[in-house]
């Protein structure tokens, strides 16, 4: 028996392989499928099924590509509709992979058809639990996120029962979730990819809650507003999409300046995906900044359109990636990328802009002598609340696809962003300055530096505690 978990950080999301007397099962696949089918050529496996736990509500699956490519079943748990053809599995029924069995385990709450899949070892007993997104370690699937006609209580209820039927499962059982920590498809995720029944049972809040009604209060309680973009990728993997082969055939297309800017002025998104850093000392007036050494993939279904095309800056030989990692969230509609990358457009003299960087120490000796300036925090509600900068305004990341309507009343402030580490805080400067605010500074280190800092005064729990 054979097991490997494919943990892709940029969404917290885990994939897993398993294989036994050269057969092979995949559970929950990233769009981009050749990391599976290149372990199976290597390993001389034939991948036999595909197995889902849930409509993905956070990426698109690779489970369309995947069965296309291997003749293998994609497999759903119980009341699961489609528009392609699928096994629908029965509660309690058994896949046999080699001399190992998956045995299907209908667990409704985060969705109705969320299902787990318990692995029996050679002897029929049972090793471990992939779990999807209704066990996670520490946490479980959030139940606000079906877009059918049921509320989250109702779903919390369903969720609750769940558990009890896990609950029924050996100590030793090893849980294998679909998400990690950083995931918005959970509320406290831990940090580890994996656990036990016997640990979960003993330190997740969700699983110690004996009372049902309680259970319902706690789970949804304190529950953040979902990315936007969660409703249309959990459509697209219920009603399809396009072969990922194509997309990228479609979309790798080098562009000179002068169609680069035609696109431009015909209202495609400009998306330079290169680094924070390397993006403030010079880009593309009017580009949105995402960088690929960050969480990419989820920053760009926040903030991109999915209705307008797309066109590229890069790091050079990284066009590619960055096209299979907008896959990932259903960004199918990039036009091309500019060939040369930053460079091409300041030798053809084109107009250039650039973010200022500064040291928290700037900030600190500014601080007291600036009527003018403000402090924008753009971390979560929850980062902000243990600690910040005192006096600082909190919006989130996440709260600028309003775009224009946030920047209009800060044009005549003196604005210096930061977030957690920088990563953040850059995607809001360059967000400010298509919206026309040009009088900012971007913090570097954000507030892992800032709370170092002599002269800066902080507030919330941290402070408390210092």
């Amino acid at each position: 028996m054979f097991i490997k978990q494919f943990y892709t950080g940029c969404l917290s999301e885990a994939a897993y392989y398993i294989e036994s007397g050269g057969e092979a099962a995949v559970v929950d696949p990233l769009r981009d499928i050749d990391r599976y089918l290149d372990l199976a050529r290597e390993r001389r496996d034939r991948i036999k099924f595909i197995f889902e736990t849930h409509f993905h509500a956070d990426f698109i699956s690779g489970h369309l590509d995947m069965a296309a490519k291997t003749g293998a079943p994609v497999i759903y748990g119980p009341g699961t509709e489609t528009a392609f053809p699928i096994h629908l599995a029965r509660d309690g029924e058994q896949f046999q992979i080699g001399k190992i069995s998956l045995e299907v385990l209908h667990t409704p709450g985060h969705t109705l058809e969320s299902s787990c899949y318990l692995l029996r070892d050679e002897g029929g007993h049972p090793h471990c639990l992939f779990t999807g997104d209704t066990l996670f370690v520490g946490d479980v699937g959030r139940p606000d996120l079906f877009s059918g006609n049921l509320g989250k209580e109702e779903l919390a209820g369903m969720l609750f029962n769940s558990l009890q039927k896990l609950k029924l499962l050996p100590d030793e059982v090893i849980v294998y979730p679909a998400h990690g920590q950083g995931s918005s498809c959970g509320k406290q995720i831990g940090p580890e990819t994996s656990s036990t029944i016997g640990f979960q049972k003993l330190g997740n809040y969700a699983m110690l809650i004996a009372d049902r009604e309680e259970f319902i209060r706690q789970v949804t309680e304190g529950l953040s507003a979902p990315p936007q973009y969660f409703p249309l990728n959990a459509r697209i993997n219920r009603q399809g999409y396009d072969n990922l082969d194509a997309v990228l055939t479609r979309s790798k297309v080098p562009l000179d300046t002068a169609s680069f800017k035609s696109y431009r002025d015909s209202g495609a998104i400009i998306l330079d995906t290169r680094p924070g850093e390397i993006f403030g000392e010079g880009f593309i007036p009017g580009a949105l900044q995402i960088g690929l050494n960050g969480r990419f993939a989820e920053w760009a279904g926040v903030l991109v359109p999915f209705d307008r095309p797309v066109i590229l800056i890069t790091a050079p030989g990284l066009e590619e990636e960055s096209i299979i990692r907008l896959s990932r969230v259903g960004i199918d509609q990039v036009a091309g990328y500019l060939k040369g990358s930053f460079d091409t457009w300041k030798l053809a003299g084109e107009k250039t802009d650039m973010v200022l960087s500064v040291d928290p120490d700037e900030l600190a000796m500014d601080l007291p002598y600036d009527p003018h300036l403000m402090v924008l925090d753009v971390r979560r509600p929850t980062e902000f609340a243990v600690g910040h900068v005192a006096g600082a305004l909190n919006v989130s990341l996440g709260e600028f696809h309003q775009g224009n309507q946030i920047a209009q009343s800060w044009s005549h402030r003196n604005l210096y962003v930061h977030c957690q580490s920088g990563y953040r805080s850059m995607i809001a400067c360059s967000i400010l300055k298509k919206s026309g605010i040009h009088n900012l500074r971007n913090v570097t280190g954000g507030f892992n530096r800032l709370k170092l800092t002599p002269g800066i005064t902080l507030s919330g729990e941290s402070a408390v505690l210092n």
